[in-house]
């Protein structure tokens, strides 16, 4: 997943997950035998239109030691901005790709864990009629970057308890249009079921999305 030489831009929402990576990765920097470097990019906005710095985050990434950018989604002169998380999602993706080739980046990491890879094979099945989910690991723009999820098989509940012990700053206010979403619904879902057939659950469904992915297609 990760090889020597490689420059990392870790993308930072702000959220415990993408800081307990950016922290796991600076730990995992020490002791590497591949070096490689990192850098951290926070992409301002969400759904709503909103742009609005979060001072305890960048206060935070000030002092984290690492080299950090906070860039904006670019828009076309006479587009609004993106009122829809489908939309949103894809300048976001595209400022950070952007960002990161600027800053000589050749690998880009997000923080999805593996309650997120069980939740998008199950929005898969349920709203596009496929089986696949996230992949741990893909190249893009013809290997150009590599896409990575370092935290791809590990629980949210385990990053829960690393944000608390590592003392991470307070996540940004959170969209007010991701209560509602698909994604929302189907966590929501999930969280219904009791501990240890949750944990066979997500199992499965990860499984199966991987199996899913071999057959090519595009994640949710």
């Amino acid at each position: 997943m990760i090889r020597a030489g490689d420059r990392i831009a870790v993308a930072v929402s702000g959220g415990k997950d993408s800081l307990s990576l950016l922290r796991l990765l600076q730990a995992r920097q020490r002791i590497a035998a591949e070096p490689f470097e990192l850098a951290a990019l926070h992409v301002l906005g969400d759904a709503t239109g909103v742009i609005e710095p979060h001072a305890p985050l960048l206060d935070w990434l000030a002092g984290s030691g690492v080299p950090y950018r906070v860039v904006e989604p670019e828009l076309a002169a006479d587009e609004a901005l993106p009122l829809n998380c489908q939309r949103c999602t894809w300048q976001r993706r595209k400022a950070l790709f952007r960002a990161a080739d600027e800053l000589g980046c050749n690998v880009v990491a997000f923080a999805h864990h593996a309650d997120d890879a069980a939740q998008t094979t199950l929005l898969n099945v349920l709203y596009s009629g496929t089986t696949r989910t996230l992949r741990p690991v893909a190249d893009y723009f013809g290997g150009r970057f590599r896409l990575i999820r370092p935290l791809f098989y590990v629980a949210q509940s385990e990053l829960t308890r690393f944000a608390r012990a590592a003392g991470l700053p307070p996540p940004p206010p959170a969209c007010p249009r991701a209560a509602g979403s698909r994604r929302a619904r189907v966590s929501s879902m999930l969280k219904g079921l009791d501990r240890d057939y949750l944990l066979q659950v997500r199992n499965n469904l990860i499984r199966a999305g991987l199996r899913g992915n071999q057959d090519g297609g595009d994640e949710l």
